[in-house]
């Protein structure tokens, strides 16, 4: 799947990039970067964009600033199907209702958590997702239980695909088993791959899709793997996932928003400093980041 053959009925197969939000060094928001940022991700490979995720810093947003970074992914992108925002609340009423921000924007489709205030239990994940899916937009689930501590397993995602009408998971468990598993549940269900590091493996077991972090810095080499992985070409896709493997694993690292921001600063794109709580990378943990970085681009990475 690349642009060219890019489908708008089901906009969140593909290539979408949970996108990285350039912040100035007074901790403002760089509309400006950000709306080139969008345009030079989709010029080089990907199909499009995920705003207000959590590399894109969502907690830390304001109203104002949540909606503004929509509305210009949604311009950059010159297509709002191509877009795809986080819609991820701790209630399902401001979930709701940032999905009907989406849908007045054009956006194509939305990615929302299990409810992230507490371990809800599965009568009040299937109302969350109800309730959010109500307002028509397609909604793609994403399952992250390490962070939510709610686990969207097979046998659930089943029964919100039949429920609520989910167009598809982001799994984020780490576990590729569940591929098999959720392909057996809910045989309809997009299967997205959630996690850098387990691309290759979650591509060759039938996923459509990536909800991706890396591209952000290397949108052509990811494209390349994530295109070369579909396809089952694993002459070509093994040596690109094992170049780029040192980085895709800082995805499922609690400093992947600062990992990967950093890489962009490194390959000439602003990913600048992110706002608190997150704290600048550890003197290790940027010696290590910029040596994998310098050397994808030592092995002809962009």
């Amino acid at each position: 799947m690349t642009p060219a053959t890019w489908n708008p009925e089901r906009p969140w197969r593909g290539i979408m990039v949970a996108t990285a939000l350039p912040l100035r060094e007074d901790l403002s928001v760089d509309h400006d970067a950000y709306a080139e940022h969008v345009a030079h991700l989709i010029a080089h490979g990907c199909d499009g964009v995920v705003p207000n995720g959590s590399l894109g810093e969502y907690q830390t947003l304001t109203d104002d600033e949540r909606a503004r970074v929509v509305r210009t992914a949604v311009e950059a992108a010159g297509d709002g199907a191509r877009v795809m925002p986080g819609v991820s609340a701790y209630g399902s009423a401001e979930a709701r209702r940032w999905t009907e921000q989406a849908a007045e924007a054009g956006c194509g489709s939305v990615l929302l958590l299990p409810p992230n205030a507490y371990r809800a239990d599965e009568r009040a994940v299937l109302a969350h997702y109800r309730d959010v899916a109500g307002v028509g937009l397609p909604v793609v689930a994403y399952n992250n239980p390490i962070d939510t501590k709610v686990d969207l397993t097979p046998g659930l995602l089943a029964r919100l695909h039949a429920d609520s009408g989910i167009v598809a998971v982001k799994e984020f468990s780490g576990d590729v088993r569940r591929a098999y598993e959720i392909a057996e549940a809910a045989p309809e269900l997009d299967l997205l791959i959630g996690a850098d590091d387990v691309l290759l493996e979650l591509a060759t077991a039938g996923a459509v899709g990536w909800i991706a972090g890396y591209p952000n810095a290397f949108p052509a080499a990811c494209a390349a793997l994530y295109h070369a992985a579909v396809r089952g070409d694993l002459a070509t896709a093994l040596p690109l996932y094992r170049s780029l493997h040192p980085l895709l694993r800082w995805d499922s690292r609690t400093e992947f928003v600062q990992a990967i921001k950093f890489s962009m600063d490194l390959v000439g794109r602003r990913g600048g400093p992110s706002r608190p709580p997150r704290l600048p990378l550890t003197a290790e943990d940027g010696a290590a980041v910029r040596t994998a970085t310098e050397k994808a681009l030592a092995d002809g990475h962009h």
